[in-house]
């Protein structure tokens, strides 16, 4: 597993119940739905690049 970075985040209560809400109905924590939305934003963005996969052995 990856390290990562704990760390504070402060939110509105109403963007809170928003995001537990929108958590349970993908079966996600809100930590892990935090993650997605993150990771999602930042892929559209262009600031992350998509990992690659290595290529298959054998071929």
């Amino acid at each position: 597993m990856k390290d990562k970075k704990n760390f504070v985040l402060r939110i509105d209560e109403g963007m809170y119940k928003a995001l537990e809400k929108w958590a349970a109905d993908e079966f996600r924590s809100v930590n892990g739905q935090i993650e997605w939305i993150i990771d999602k934003a930042l892929k559209d963005s262009g600031r992350k690049k998509p990992v690659t996969k290595p290529p298959a052995r054998g071929k």
